[in-house]
């Protein structure tokens, strides 16, 4: 088992990204690391994946059909309020990194990433939370 693996076994992720096919890549190849990763296709469907289970750490796409990334941060911030929430998004801009700051996100990602930096950001904000 590789270090990264070992770091993330008990790592529990949430990634909500209506673009399916990347949300299940990222998705298998987090699993590949030891991450326990599950993926939602819209924010009411990661919200309903909140209410059953418990996440360490979610990456929320920004742009999503219905409800928005961040409308999505704000319904996470309540719900878990202690859950660090990475947003990543394509089509960012200054204003929509600034509001996901002051509204909480963990952190502010741009796409494309590369894949080995998003591993370490949940990672490092996940495996905090199992720790604690």
């Amino acid at each position: 088992m590789s270090a990264n693996a070992t770091e993330g076994r008990d790592v529990r992720l949430l990634i909500v990204d209506d673009e399916t096919g990347f949300a299940e890549v990222l998705c298998k190849r987090m699993r590949r690391r030891g991450v326990d990763a599950t993926s939602a296709a819209s924010g009411d469907e990661a919200v309903q994946l909140l209410r059953r289970s418990e996440f360490d750490v979610a990456i929320v796409d920004l742009k999503l059909q219905g409800m928005n990334g961040i409308e999505i941060l704000k319904v996470f911030r309540l719900m878990a309020p202690e859950m660090p929430v990475l947003m990543l998004t394509g089509h960012g801009s200054e204003e929509a990194r600034n509001e996901c700051i002051k509204l909480g996100a963990a952190g502010y990602l741009s796409k494309p990433i590369d894949f080995d930096r998003l591993l370490e950001k949940a990672l490092k904000y996940g495996a905090g939370r199992v720790q604690a």
